[in-house]
């Protein structure tokens, strides 16, 4: 698409903030009004704007993304996005380890307890682990803990939050972001763990050099876009 604008610029609209194109307020792909929580985050969509060239480049664009999603298509579908982002909580990836290379298996156990020993700290949720890929049953009370903190998350922060479980395959490293327990760059470590031990063992191709760098950056830009929402 050509840019149709001249200026982006972000500003108060009833209900919290918005972006202005040449002085009318954006809508999402929906037509339903651009509002977000904080002033934060409404400057740094309005920079992706402003920093378009002469055609639009959506995936320029991750935090429109997000914030339109979440408007779009979490607030009219909400108990099911729960559900999805819940659910990762009983096959969660750091509940599932190597049996070997011993390699590995010390990587693991260094990495992904210390999460699992900060949710039980945390919320007083103790998830068993298992080695192989038979499932293990998880406690329903404490996945019930899990889901009820994702849903005391407001709607613009669930589109996130689902884009960041989805990415790492665990709510409880995704949980740990939102409580800034991790960070963006931990995260992706913790979560990419077993691909890059293969990667030191067997090399990268480009393809696969290619994915990681992509989900890198998108994971980044969900754990940043978390963080303008409580600015």
């Amino acid at each position: 698409m050509k840019r149709f604008y001249k200026t982006a610029a972000a500003g108060a609209v009833d209900g919290g903030y918005s972006v202005f194109l040449d002085g009318r307020p954006l809508k999402t792909p929906a037509k339903s009004p651009l509002v977000v929580c904080s002033s934060a985050l409404a400057e740094t969509i309005a920079g992706e704007w402003e920093a378009q060239g002469e055609k639009i480049q959506p995936q320029s664009m991750p935090h429109m993304k997000l914030a339109a999603t979440a408007i779009d298509r979490v607030t009219t579908q909400r108990d099911h996005v729960v559900e999805e982002i819940a659910a990762y909580g009983g096959t969660d990836l750091l509940c599932y380890r190597a049996a070997y290379p011993q390699q590995l298996v010390r990587k693991q156990t260094a990495a992904w307890d210390p999460v699992l020993d900060w949710l039980a700290g945390r919320f007083d949720v103790h998830l068993k682990t298992t080695t192989g890929i038979a499932h293990v049953q998880q406690d329903p009370n404490h996945l019930a803990i899990m889901r009820e903190v994702v849903e005391q998350q407001s709607d613009l922060k669930l589109s996130a939050i689902h884009t960041i479980v989805s990415l790492t395959g665990s709510l409880v490293v995704t949980l740990a972001v939102v409580d800034g327990h991790l960070d963006a760059d931990r995260a992706f470590e913790i979560s990419e763990l077993d691909e890059t031990h293969t990667i030191e063992e067997w090399g990268e191709d480009a393809e696969a050099a290619e994915r990681r760098r992509n989900n890198k950056q998108t994971l980044a830009a969900a754990v940043e876009y978390l963080n303008l929402c409580e600015q």
